[in-house]
């Protein structure tokens, strides 16, 4: 009949805490070296505080593309708007371009804006 010994909270040759369980098969409990069924379960995990900083990165960096997508709408409306214009009123054609490029221009730099800081979350941080 095998004794169970209560599990003891052991440090190994790294200093890190190791959880291990003896059972000795009719051995007396106070020699547990010579036990022939000796079971160690050592515990490691990675560090939790770089994880959820990675984490945290990748899904800062997604949420911030969000914004190119915005800007890719923003331009399709600018150049939508610019036809609709071209064809209600094809006089003021050269006004309603120069409208459109600016349009075009600010909406540009707000997507570039929203990819820098992607860019910056990921490989700054």
């Amino acid at each position: 009949m095998a004794k169970y010994r209560a599990p003891a909270l052991i440090k190994d040759s790294r200093g890190t805490f190791v959880w291990s369980r003896m059972l000795t098969a009719g051995r007396s409990p106070s020699c547990p070296t010579d036990a022939p069924n000796t079971f160690s379960r050592h515990l490691s995990t990675s560090c939790p505080r770089r994880d959820v900083d990675t984490a945290a990165k990748f899904v800062g960096a997604s949420l911030a593309t969000i914004g190119v997508g915005g800007s890719g709408l923003g331009i399709g409306t600018v150049f939508g708007a610019l036809i609709i214009g071209y064809a209600r009123n094809p006089t003021l054609k050269q006004q309603i371009f120069s409208y459109a490029i600016l349009g075009f221009a600010l909406s540009e730099a707000m997507g570039l804006f929203s990819l820098m800081m992607a860019f910056l979350m990921l490989f700054a941080f």
